[in-house]
Order: structure tokens, then sequence, then C-alpha cells
């Protein structure tokens, strides 16, 4: 899976870590702001005392790796089957997906639930505008911005700021 080679998410051990985070996440989003983030450290592969406002949902959560000086808002989404790697001083808004998760795209093989990944790279100093959707296999470099509500289907370079559905490069940042 980690490989980016297909898999099957209904793997008994693949699911054992899925609810091992659940039991997690259950115990961090309950929290009011975090008060509690010590389920946190023991959810992410690297958490370097990220703020991360709940309620926060991963696939696996030991696949995600933060810099230090990260704030991510409510309502994250991070699919971890493969890695995913945000650099120092990340902000990343409300309701921000980050995805490695991926599928076929012949139907006939997406029927038998076969699924791979490919990891998602986040550079220092980058802003992630609310609503955002990053997609598998994507790197965005260092200093870049995403506009609120861009899906990002392809690599972003640094600072650069892209926006919209695909996100396209709008101009360098200052």
């Amino acid at each position: 899976m980690l490989a980016g080679r297909a898999y099957d998410a209904a793997d008994p051990s693949l699911t054992a870590m899925r609810r091992h985070a659940q039991g997690l996440l259950r115990r961090y989003n309950a929290t009011i702001e975090g008060d509690d983030a010590s389920a946190l450290g023991e959810l992410l592969g690297t958490w370097n005392g990220a703020a991360i406002r709940p309620p926060f949902h991963v696939d696996y959560g030991r696949h995600i790796h933060f810099g230090p000086g990260c704030f991510v808002n409510f309502g994250g989404v991070f699919l971890d089957v493969a890695p995913i790697r945000i650099g120092a001083r990340v902000q990343i808004g409300p309701q921000v997906q980050i995805l490695t998760a991926d599928h076929p795209r012949d139907p006939a093989r997406r029927a038998t639930g076969e699924e791979s990944g490919r990891p998602v790279t986040i550079g220092d100093d980058v802003w992630i505008g609310g609503g955002a959707i990053i997609l598998p296999g994507v790197t965005v470099g260092g200093g870049a911005i995403i506009g609120a509500g861009a899906v990002v289907t392809r690599d972003v370079a640094p600072g650069v700021t892209v926006a919209g559905n695909p996100a396209r490069p709008l101009r360098p940042c200052p």
C-alpha cells in the first residue's frame, strides 16, 4: 500500500489499523479545541505539536508527518494510505482534504475493491485555503498558496498561488 501498489482495503491488518486510528480520533474529536492532544501523539507518524482543531479525520494517521509550527483548522480529512508529508509552518484552512487514496480507472478492477495510493508532499510555509482538495500524488512547493475551494490535480511550484477547479496558477507570491 505505502509503495503505491494495488492493495485490498479489507485486509484484516489494515482494518485493525483503521479501527485503532478511529478509536484515537473518537477520543481526540470529543475534546474542546484539542484540550487533550495526547491522542495525536499516538495517532500521527510525526506530530511536532501541530495545532489541529477537531474534528479531524484520517484513515491510519501513522503515515502523516507534520513539520513544526503547523495549524489545521476544523474538519480536516487526510486519507493517508500513502505518506502525507507536511513541511514547517503550514497553515491549513477548514474542511481541507488531502487525499492519497486512488482507485483504478477500469470499472472491472474497481469492482474487485482494488485500491492504491500516491503520496502527497507539502513544502514549508504553504497556506491552504478552506475547502481545498489536494489529490493523490501532488507536491506543493514551499511558500505556495492554494486558494479556497481549489482542487489541486497536479504539482504546484514553489511560491505560486493556484485557485479554481482544476487549480491553475494565478501569480507568484510576493
